[in-house]
C-alpha cells in the first residue's frame, strides 16, 4: 500500500502492478511437488548472510529448491561485491524486488527512485536516503547484469506437499505492495481484503519480504476451508528483531526442521510446515564490512546502522498471529 504521495521513493509505477487472479496457474515443473523451499527475501547484498543461507540449504533433503523473492541487492555498492551476489543468486530460483527492477530500468526512464512505495509513515530522511542508495548501487551493475536483472519474474507459483503457494516481493497485486506488511495486517478491515485476494488467487499462503519486519498472520478460510497464512521474512540480510543479529528466511517443507535456528513456526495443513530460520553470521566482520562501503554519514549508515547493530523495536512476539 504505497502512499497516496506521487513521488520518487513513495510512487508504484504502473508497470509494477499483476492481478491476484494471475496465481490461478500451475507452478512451474522444477517447483512442483518440492518437499521444502527456502524462500530469502530482503539480502540486501550481504554475503556473509548469503554464504551462510547456502550452507544451511546444502544440509537439506529431498526435493528442495532455494528461492531469492527480491532485493538481493542493495548495500553490495561495489562492482566485484555485487558481481558476487549476483552469480551465486542466478544458479538459483529467483525473482526481482523493487531495487532490481529499478536497477534494470534505463537512467532516462526512472522516475521512482528506489521504488520501494513507501508509505506515510516511513519518514522523507528514509525515502531520500533510499533513493540516493539506488542511484549509487547503478554504478555497480554493467548492461549485462542489467539485462538479467530485467529477465526475472516479478512473482512465481510454488507446491509444497499439496499447499499451493504464492511467491512475490511485495503483496497480492504489486511487487513493491505494503498490503503485507505487518502494520497493515494489524486491521481487521485489511485482514478481510487479504483473504478476498487469496481467494481470488487460489493459493494457501504467500511467501514474501519487502517491507521489512516479519510477520506470519493466518487469514480466515472461505467455504469452511481452513486458514491461509501471509509469510513475510522481514529481511534475511539484516537483523529482524531487537537484540537478535541474525536475518531470517522462511523454510517451507513437508517435515519440520531440525535446525536449532528456527524462530518460530506455523502449520499449513495437510502436514506442510512453514518456519522462520535465523540467518546467524559474524556479525563484526559484516559491520567492517557494510562501513567499508557506508562509512558513517554515508546514506545506508544513517539509515541502516543502528538496525544493524542492535535490531529494530521488534519481537518474535510480535511476529507470529493465528487467527483469533
Amino acid at each position: 500500500m504505497p502512499s497516496a504521495v506521487a513521488s520518487p521513493g513513495r510512487s508504484c509505477p504502473l508497470h509494477y502492478r499483476y492481478r491476484p487472479e494471475d496465481f490461478v496457474t500451475d507452478a512451474p515443473v522444477d517447483l512442483q511437488v518440492l518437499d521444502m523451499m527456502y524462500v530469502v527475501g530482503g539480502l540486501y547484498g550481504n554475503e556473509l548472510a548469503l554464504e551462510r543461507v547456502l550452507e544451511m540449504f546444502d544440509r537439506e533433503r529431498g526435493r528442495k529448491r532455494l528461492v531469492f523473492n527480491g532485493d538481493f541487492h542493495w548495500f553490495d555498492a561495489d562492482p566485484a561485491a555485487f558481481a558476487r551476489v549476483q552469480d551465486v543468486v542466478s544458479a538459483h530460483v529467483a525473482l526481482r524486488g523493487n531495487v532490481e527492477t529499478e536497477l534494470a530500468t534505463p537512467d532516462s526512464e526512472a522516475d521512482a527512485g528506489c521504488g520501494c512505495a513507501y508509505p506515510d509513515w516511513v519518514g522523507d530522511g528514509v525515502v531520500e536516503r533510499s533513493n540516493r542508495i539506488l542511484a549509487r548501487l547503478r554504478t555497480a551493475a554493467d548492461a549485462r547484469q542489467r539485462a538479467a536483472l530485467s529477465a526475472l519474474p516479478m512473482w512465481l507459483r510454488a507446491d509444497v506437499g499439496p499447499r499451493r503457494l504464492a511467491i512475490v516481493h511485495g503483496d497480492a497485486t504489486s511487487l513493491a505492495g505494503w498490503g503485507f506488511a505487518q502494520e497493515h495486517l494489524r486491521a481487521p478491515d485489511h485482514r478481510a481484503e487479504i483473504a478476498r485476494w487469496l481467494d481470488r488467487a487460489g493459493v494457501d499462503a504467500f511467501a514474501c519480504t519487502h517491507t521489512c519486519l516479519p510477520v506470519f498472520q493466518a487469514v480466515s478460510g472461505s467455504h469452511g476451508h481452513p486458514a491461509r497464512w501471509i509469510l513475510n521474512n522481514g529481511a534475511a540480510g539484516m537483523p529482524n528483531f531487537r537484540g537478535d543479529g541474525a536475518g531470517l528466511l522462511i523454510r517451507i517443507a513437508v517435515e519440520p526442521s531440525d535446525h536449532a535456528h528456527k524462530r518460530f513456526g506455523v502449520e499449513l495443513g495437510d502436514g506442510v510446515v512453514a518456519e522462520a530460520i535465523a540467518i546467524e553470521i559474524d556479525q563484526p566482520r559484516w559491520r567492517s564490512r557494510f562501513e567499508a562501503l557506508w562509512p558513517e554519514g554515508s546514506d545506508a549508515h544513517v539509515s541502516y546502522f543502528d538496525r544493524i547493530v542492535r535490531g529494530p523495536d521488534y519481537t518474535a512476539a510480535d511476529a507470529v498471529r493465528p487467527l483469533a
